[in-house]
């Protein structure tokens, strides 16, 4: 089964010349989505993953799910401002412009193995920013996991270049 035929392009949105991949197709879909997370499973089983962080707010879906299937803790990384204890942020560019992500100060202990999930990889800055927020308080990231990547993007190559781990269920080459 093709995940990839499960996910919605939407031109033009949300701004002229951008194809919008819309994942709800595939989350809609009782199969698509147990298969997505299925896979995603059997890639991280037996890595020892201790805390699955997901950055705000499609990657909770696809975080939430695995983390349980995995037995480990669930972390979310969320816009500035909308988590309710003491934090540590990073700023980023996207590709919609600058903004920041926080995470709580409590949330990762120093050596802990951590996976850092999002739906969608497609400049890398969001992930970047996720990464070093991990780093920050001594998290051991094994990988970046994504369910689609916009290869035309080239955020596999800003993240690698970064010594990122990188992996992706789905390409799309088109952007």
């Amino acid at each position: 089964m093709s995940l990839k035929s499960r996910i919605r392009a939407i031109p033009d949105f949300p701004k002229q010349g951008i194809v919008f991949r819309d994942i709800t197709t595939l989350l809609k879909d009782a199969t698509g989505f147990r298969i997505a997370i299925q896979k995603l499973v059997n890639r991280y089983s037996g890595r020892k993953i201790q805390k699955v962080v997901a950055i705000e707010s499609r990657g909770f879906i696809i975080g939430s799910p695995l983390a349980f299937a995995l037995g480990a803790g669930f972390v979310p990384i969320r816009k500035k401002g909308k988590l309710p204890s003491k934090t540590i942020g990073q700023e980023y560019e996207s590709e919609y412009g600058i903004d920041a992500l926080e995470i709580h100060e409590d949330a990762i202990e120093p050596g802990e193995r951590i996976l850092l999930v999002d739906d969608v990889l497609a400049t890398g800055g969001t992930a970047h920013a996720a990464c070093v927020l991990v780093n920050k308080l001594g998290g051991d990231i094994i990988e970046n996991a994504f369910l689609i990547e916009l290869s035309a993007l080239e955020g596999r190559e800003y993240l690698e270049s970064r010594g990122v781990k990188v992996f992706s269920l789905e390409k799309f080459t088109d952007g």
